[in-house]
């Protein structure tokens, strides 16, 4: 402990975290919780972030990802970070974690806490990451290198169908585990370019989405995400509109991005039909661009979420 711990401090997509291995810190959770709330050092709020990162323990992939939150005295382990998981690829070949395959690594991401797995496929050239680019992050100052981020499951028709009717909605259920609903707004009566407050605050509308997303897990036997699309406002490709599950996501998650990709490029799926070509002066020519209320989140064909990794700090901490 006099040497202190080795950390790297990442911003991974929109959200700046901590990263260690979990060898470097004790084995026991609780011991592990206590160190790490001394090395936050972090009144709060908003909670720090702490990526902890080591071998996958049941060798189903590269490696385990823990997103923790710190709070003075208080750890909490909720549903992984996916800006952070953007940073974890880098911090793991940075750490000899995995092995350079080339001028892209991929990186296979287990998530105990959920089960949830990706691949995080990193730029690296010359043997080592790289973090400088030309890809933007709606939300982050610059520019920086790509990272690819895929959840293998959230591309699936968990129906078997492109297209479904839920209480005379035509819907497009994507993904396996957690699925998703895609509806288009204009059924519900909104144009998809609402605030998330002015759609929170319609009490009709959230009447609605409950009775849909009630109908899909009856369909699917999981309870789903649900979003709502409508043609792009801002030279993007498709306008979305997510609800987890009643408040409205201020952007998308990366697994429903993917999943909206994946369903844009069925024909007959909600997503197509709304399908608008992207102003391509403004954006890449190999992403479809997902508008959401503060931005947009760019996927490419395969499906992959697209996002950004930058190293801001490699050193040691010390705790109080």
């Amino acid at each position: 402990m006099a040497q202190g711990i080795p950390v790297q401090v990442l911003r991974g997509g929109r959200s700046r975290g901590a990263y260690f291995l979990a060898g470097d810190l004790p084995a026991d959770p609780a011991e592990r919780d206590r160190l790490l709330s001394r090395l936050a050092d972090w009144p709060g709020p908003p909670a720090a972030r702490i990526a902890v990162v080591g071998p996958c323990a049941d060798g189903t992939a590269d490696v385990d990802y823990r997103f923790l939150l710190v709070t003075g005295e208080t750890v909490t382990e909720p549903r992984p970070c996916g800006d952070l998981l953007a940073g974890v690829g880098p911090f793991a070949v940075e750490r000899g974690l995995v092995p350079v395959t080339g001028d892209t690594t991929a990186v296979r991401v287990r998530m105990p806490a959920t089960g949830a797995r990706a691949s995080v496929h990193v730029t690296t050239p010359g043997g080592r990451p790289a973090y400088t680019g030309d890809t933007a992050v709606s939300g982050v100052p610059g520019t920086a290198a790509r990272v690819l981020i895929e959840f293998g499951d959230a591309a699936t028709l968990p129906t078997g169908r492109v297209a479904d009717d839920l209480d005379g909605v035509p819907v497009t259920v994507v993904g396996d585990g957690v699925p998703i609903v895609l509806a288009e707004a204009a059924a519900f009566g909104v144009t998809g370019h609402e605030t998330p407050a002015r759609l929170e605050y319609d009490e009709r509308l959230r009447h609605r989405v409950d009775r849909l997303r009630r109908l899909a897990t009856d369909l699917t036997g999981a309870v789903p995400g649900m979003c709502l699309l409508a043609p792009p406002a801002g030279g993007g490709s498709l306008a979305t509109r997510t609800f987890r599950p009643h408040r409205v996501h201020a952007a998308i998650g990366f697994r429903a991005a993917i999943g909206v990709g994946a369903a844009a490029t069925l024909p007959g799926s909600v997503a197509a039909r709304l399908l608008r070509p992207a102003d391509r002066a403004v954006v890449p020519p190999d992403v479809l661009r997902l508008e959401h209320p503060t931005g947009f989140l760019d996927v490419v064909p395969g499906p992959a979420a697209v996002s950004t990794a930058r190293l801001v700090l490699d050193g040691r901490v010390f705790a109080r």
